[in-house]
């Protein structure tokens, strides 16, 4: 491929799907403007989008060293 090519590539917004031009020349890449950016910023902050987390045996091993007492306050 040549630099040409490269520098026209487009990819599809994350948010609206809109093809843009993958470019240093877009702030807010790889999303086509700055309220798809917000938009997907929102979604995250909404919990809608989220990373599944992997538990481990050493996790439920070492969780049960933190049992919370009710009656001590770290206040």
């Amino acid at each position: 491929m040549t630099d040409n090519k490269i520098s026209q590539a487009k990819i599809a917004c994350p948010t609206c799907n809109k093809k843009v031009v993958w470019s240093t020349e877009n702030p807010d890449r790889p999303f086509c403007s700055s309220k798809c950016k917000l938009i997907d910023l929102g979604e995250w902050a909404n919990e809608s989008y989220a990373i599944p987390q992997q538990t481990s045996e050493e996790d439920e091993i070492f969780s049960e060293d933190l049992r919370v007492d009710a009656n001590k306050s770290f206040l």
